[in-house]
């Protein structure tokens, strides 16, 4: 891939993304003492690698390394928004049965209403996603 000056930008600002999330989630649980639930763990899965996949992917300046990161940011999103959904759909309010001791309907914060941390992290996948799915764009229209 032909590596433009944008794509640097693009991949800086995911970067940046992933690991502002990353150090969310341990200001939440470490410095807060939220307790994560099963599917906050699970998002955390999916959110931690892409520190390290992006950063390394931005320091070689190598898109082909950071390939996983659309894979774990379009899982992770899709985690987010069920997890959402528990929080805040009469209609999933059952299907809270696969956490384990920490409800996934539990609501640490609730700003406005409606920011919760699931939704917090479902909008830096989706970001995390689009972003990269430009670089990849515009990789491809570069060849």
């Amino acid at each position: 891939m032909n590596w433009s000056k944008r794509s640097e930008q693009l991949l800086t600002i995911i970067w940046v993304i992933s690991l502002i999330a990353t150090m969310g989630s341990i200001f939440y649980s470490e410095v807060m003492r939220y307790t994560p639930c099963d599917l906050c763990w699970i998002q955390r899965i999916f959110m931690y690698p892409l520190v390290v996949i992006y950063g390394t992917a931005l320091f070689q300046k190598n898109m082909q390394i950071a390939l996983p990161g659309i894979f774990l940011s379009g899982i992770g999103f899709l985690i987010s928004v069920y997890h959402y959904s528990l929080q805040k759909l009469s209609l999933f309010e059952n299907g809270g049965a696969i956490c384990g001791d920490v409800p996934c309907t539990l609501q640490y914060v609730n700003y406005f209403g409606f920011i919760t941390i699931p939704l917090l992290a479902g909008v830096a996948f989706m970001i995390i996603f689009v972003l990269h799915w430009l670089i990849k764009r515009e990789g491809k229209a570069a060849e």
